[in-house]
């Protein structure tokens, strides 16, 4: 079984990616980190995330090891991933490693879980189960801030929520697979929900699509 869950920063996908992979047994692939880890790539050698040659390059040359560098939940990695995931030569080159975790998940595991921004639209569109979770951009910045005062690292409100926008904006409106939910997505909205809520009404959306197939 395959689960695509997509939606913008802070918005909780990730911590119900994990929730779900964990529950079933499936195994996760966080793409969003395949996007920090070229952008970071590209910053780190001293070039700019925006450039699409640069970025293309980091892209094709990408190793798995390279996911675990400890900068990609940065912010400076955030932005640099918005940057790449705009370049379609980007997307193209990772298109590849994302579908085969798909369809062959690693450890013989019964399904995966995949989190990113175009998994149910572009990646994956023949999911069994598509989520898009979102949430007010004023509780998604609050969330991050959270987030990054709890690592230890001065954070202001208005900058946190004004880069948000930005990359929000970035990522809706690119040329190549913008981000939107699936025609067959669920949307669902964690403004007002707990972790728990939001597990259960997407376990019960997953369970009842696997009941379907």
């Amino acid at each position: 079984m395959i689960i695509a869950i997509d939606g913008p920063a802070a918005s909780g996908k990730g911590t119900l990616a994990r929730r779900l992979a964990d529950h079933l047994g499936y195994a996760l692939l966080d793409t969003g980190l395949l996007y920090r880890a070229v952008g970071m790539k590209v910053v780190r050698a001293g070039g700019d995330a925006a450039d699409a040659e640069a970025a293309a390059e980091a892209a094709r040359n990408l190793a798995a090891g390279e996911l675990e560098a400890a900068d990609l939940r940065s912010d400076a990695a955030a932005s640099a991933a918005s940057k790449v995931g705009a370049i379609p030569a980007v997307r193209a080159a990772l298109l590849d490693f994302q579908r085969t975790f798909a369809a062959h998940p690693p450890g013989a595991a019964g399904g995966a879980v995949l989190d990113g921004r175009d998994i149910g639209t572009v990646v994956c569109p023949d999911a069994d189960a598509k989520l898009f979770v979102t949430a007010s951009i004023e509780v998604r910045a609050e969330r991050r801030l959270k987030e990054l005062r709890a690592r230890g690292l001065e954070a202001i409100h208005s900058r946190v929520l004004q880069e948000m926008k930005e990359r929000d904006s970035r990522d809706a409106s690119r040329a190549v697979a913008p981000l939107e939910p699936a025609k067959d997505a669920f949307v669902l909205d964690t403004s007002a929900l707990d972790p728990d809520a939001v597990f259960a009404e997407a376990l019960a959306f997953v369970k009842a699509r696997g009941n379907r197939r």
